[in-house]
C-alpha cells in the first residue's frame, strides 16, 4: 500500500481549503445503499459512549449485531436490541454477519480501534470510529488510505466538527478577519483518570462478566487489575492515548481546520516523569507548521495536567476547562470549551462583531454518516479528514516518550533526526490480533 501521500494529495481530496467541500458533492459508496432502504448496523462495544453510537445507530436504520467483552453491558443492550445477534468478539461477528451489515459502530477502547475499523474498511463495510481514530499515527495513515481505497462513508466520532460555531469560526480565520494567524494554543482539563504510575504488581481475578483476553486484543498479554478498567485504560500507553488522544480531536479540531494544518515539520514535547507503563501526569506540546497556501508559518502549543496559556493572551477572559485561542495579528479568536460550541474575538476593536453563518450547516453528526451511507455527500469528520487529524495529535505522544525535539518528514512518516522513534510511530500487535492490511 502507498505510504506517500503528500499534503497536496491531501488537500486535493478533502476540504481544507473551504468547510463547504465537505458536504458539497457526492461520493460513491460500496453499498449503494437505496434512499429508502435501512441501514443494517453492526455495534463494537455497546457500553460508555458505545451506548450512544448504538442509539445514534439504531435511529438512523437497524441493529442486526452487537459486540462487546462484558456480559453485563453486552445484556443491557441486547434488551433494547432485541433483533440483535450477541457477540463477545468481533472477529467471529464479521465471519458469521459479514453479509448482512452494511455498517459498524467502533467505540472500543483506543488500542482496539484500528484492527475492528479495518476489518470493517476491507469488508467494504461503511466505518463510524470513536475518537481518537487510532491508537498509532501509523494506523491513522494505513486507515486514512484504506478508506479511501475502499470507498466507503466513514465518520469519527469528534461531534463538534457537525457545530455551527466550529465551522464559523473557520470561515472567520479563512477570511482574515483576525489576520495572519502565527500561535495558537489548546488546553484541556485531562487527564481526570490516574497518570504517571507504574503497572500494578497484583494479580486480580478477571471478573466473570469479562472476557479479559479480547479485551487485551492486540496488546500483549498481561494479568487483569482494576487499574485498567472500566475508563482508566487511557492513562496506560498499551490501552489509551493520554489526555492528548482523548481530548485533542475535539479541541484542536478547529484549529486544525481554520488554519489549515498539514504536517508538522518539528515536535518537542515538556512533560514530567516518563514510565514506560503509563503517561506522565502533565504535558506541554509545541508543533511548528510551515507555510500553507495564503497563510504563514504557526505553532500550535498543546496543554494538559494543569500547564495553561499565559494569561496575557486571554486578555481579562477567565479560562475555561479547556478550549482554543488563535493569535492573529488583528484579533485574537478565542472558543472556550471541548467541541467549539461557542467563540469569541477578543478586544474592544471586535466589541460589535457580528458572527457569519457556516457556509453549509450540519443535519447533524451522526446523520452526516448515515446520509453518507445511501450515496450522500461525505461526512466532513470522514477518515480523510480524521485520519489526518488523528496522524498529527499522535505525533504529541511520540515526542513525549522519545524525550527530545523531533524534526518529523510527514509524507515519508518519519523523525529525520531519531530513529528510535519509530517504535513509537508503528506499534506491535499480538498474535492473531494483527492489523489486517
Amino acid at each position: 500500500m502507498k505510504r506517500r501521500t503528500s499534503r497536496r494529495d491531501f488537500m486535493k481530496n478533502t476540504a481544507l481549503t473551504g468547510v463547504g467541500v465537505w458536504l458539497a458533492g457526492s461520493s460513491v459508496q460500496a453499498q449503494e445503499k437505496s434512499p429508502n432502504s435501512k441501514i443494517q448496523f453492526a455495534s463494537i462495544g455497546v457500553g460508555g459512549k458505545g451506548s450512544s453510537d448504538c442509539a445514534d445507530a439504531a435511529s438512523s436504520g437497524d441493529m442486526v449485531a452487537i459486540c462487546d467483552i462484558d456480559d453485563n453491558t453486552l445484556g443491557k443492550a441486547a434488551d433494547r436490541y432485541t433483533g440483535a445477534k450477541k457477540y463477545n468478539d468481533f472477529r467471529k461477528m464479521f465471519d458469521e454477519m459479514g453479509d448482512k451489515i452494511d455498517a459498524i459502530t467502533v467505540s472500543t477502547p483506543d488500542h482496539t480501534h484500528a484492527v475492528a475499523a479495518m476489518r470493517g474498511l476491507l469488508a467494504k463495510k461503511a466505518v463510524f470510529c470513536q475518537k481518537p481514530l487510532t491508537h498509532s499515527v501509523h494506523e491513522a495513515r494505513v486507515l486514512r488510505e484504506t478508506a479511501a481505497k475502499m470507498g466507503v462513508a466513514t465518520q469519527m466520532g469528534n461531534q463538534g466538527t457537525a457545530n455551527n460555531a466550529l465551522r464559523s469560526a473557520t470561515k472567520v480565520v479563512h477570511s482574515g478577519t483576525i489576520g495572519a494567524v502565527k500561535e495558537a494554543h489548546i488546553w484541556t482539563n485531562r487527564p481526570i483518570w490516574p497518570q504517571g504510575i507504574g503497572r500494578p504488581k497484583e494479580e486480580q481475578p478477571v471478573p466473570a462478566n469479562i472476557k479479559w483476553d479480547l479485551w487485551l486484543g492486540p496488546a500483549a498479554d498481561r494479568p487483569y487489575n482494576s487499574a485498567y478498567l472500566p475508563f482508566k485504560w487511557r492513562g496506560w500507553w498499551d490501552f489509551g492515548t493520554g489526555a492528548l488522544g482523548d481530548m485533542a480531536c475535539h479541541t484542536f479540531n478547529m484549529p486544525f481546520m481554520a488554519l489549515k494544518l498539514g504536517y508538522p515539520t518539528s515536535i518537542v514535547a515538556e512533560t514530567g516523569e516518563i514510565n514506560p507503563d503509563s503517561f506522565p501526569k502533565s504535558s506541554k506540546i509545541t508543533f511548528e507548521f510551515p507555510e500553507r497556501a495564503d497563510m504563514p508559518p504557526v505553532k500550535v502549543v498543546w496543554y494538559d495536567g494543569g500547564n495553561k496559556p499565559a494569561a496575557e493572551l486571554l486578555q481579562g477572559e477567565k479560562l475555561s476547562g479547556s478550549g482554543a485561542l488563535l493569535v492573529g495579528e488583528k484579533g485574537t479568536l478565542m472558543s472556550s470549551d471541548d467541541y467549539c460550541g461557542s467563540y469569541k474575538i477578543l478586544g474592544k476593536d471586535f466589541a460589535d462583531f457580528k458572527q457569519p453563518e457556516p457556509d453549509v450547516k450540519s443535519p447533524g453528526h451522526f446523520k452526516e454518516f448515515a446520509e453518507a451511507i445511501k450515496g450522500g455527500p461525505k461526512a466532513m469528520s470522514n477518515f480523510d479528514y480524521a485520519g489526518f487529524l488523528t496522524e498529527i495529535i499522535l505525533l504529541g505522544n511520540v515526542a513525549m516518550r522519545v524525550g527530545k525535539k523531533i524534526e518529523w518528514d510527514g509524507p515519508n512518516m518519519k523523525a529525520t533526526n531519531c530513529p528510535e522513534a519509530d517504535q513509537y510511530v508503528k506499534g506491535e500487535y499480538r498474535k492473531g490480533w494483527e492489523l489486517p492490511v
